[in-house]
């Protein structure tokens, strides 16, 4: 049996990494950790519902009983500002998880944002105070607040787990949890990503094709692929 706990404490990371990751796209981190390790972090199903804001920060996680979001609340209570709370329920929609006055009091306190796998409400009232949210499902569903879960331990969100401590950059495409140990290289890959794609915006804007750039032809040329100087309707009639 795993007995409910809260832990008070979480590990912390330099915030000066911290906020140089908030700095790069998700999709740079992302390709940074690799096809493995990218895939591993990356929480796919999540939404943002304000898509123009980015956050990084310390996650402070949460898991809640079905229905119920007791846990979401001692877990706000104790996160820092900067820090980014990241809840679950396990994906149900029962029970909204999060709404306007957990949102305000997150803003008031300064906290970075909040990742959610299970239901918000309030969204218009979210939405309009500028709190950036990520969430898999919307639900007015009362939420009770009784139950025991756990606080500040390892859980599964959306599919990728998220130790109490773990870096949360989240953006318009999705949210990582990227392991604090794991931190520095990402943003090494990610800074060089950056400066490589740069190079190639500047290439495309003097002209160059997106195809060469790519050096498409090479890639074709050597998977053997058919190219025919042809329609698909003159192949037909020379096979009849």
């Amino acid at each position: 049996m795993i007995p409910p706990v809260i832990y008070t404490q979480v590990p912390a990371t330099d915030p000066a990494l911290i906020a140089k990751a908030a700095q790069y796209a998700l999709s740079d981190l992302h390709e940074a950790l690799g096809g493995y390790g990218g895939r591993m972090t990356l929480m796919s199903r999540m939404r943002a519902l304000c898509p123009r804001l980015r956050i990084a920060g310390r996650a402070i996680t949460a898991f809640c009983y079905p229905g119920d979001n007791l846990m979401m609340h001692k877990a706000l209570h104790l996160a820092q500002p900067g820090d980014v709370l990241v809840v679950t329920n396990g994906g149900g929609a029962q029970g909204a998880l999060w709404g306007d006055l957990a949102g305000t009091y997150a803003k008031t306190k300064g906290l970075a944002g909040v990742i959610v796998e299970g239901s918000i409400r309030d969204t218009d009232a979210l939405a309009a105070m500028d709190f950036p949210v990520w969430f898999t499902d919307i639900s007015v569903c009362h939420p009770e607040k009784s139950a025991l879960g756990a606080v500040n331990v390892p859980i599964v969100c959306d599919g990728v787990l998220v130790n109490p401590g773990d870096i949360i950059v989240a953006d318009a495409d999705g949210v990582m949890a990227i392991p604090r140990r794991y931190l520095g290289d990402a943003l090494e890959g990610a800074a060089a990503r950056k400066k490589k794609e740069d190079d190639l915006r500047r290439q495309l804007r003097e002209g160059a094709t997106l195809f060469d750039v790519f050096n498409g032809d090479a890639v074709l040329k050597a998977s053997g692929i058919a190219i025919k100087e042809m329609t698909w309707l003159d192949d037909e009639k020379n096979a009849g």
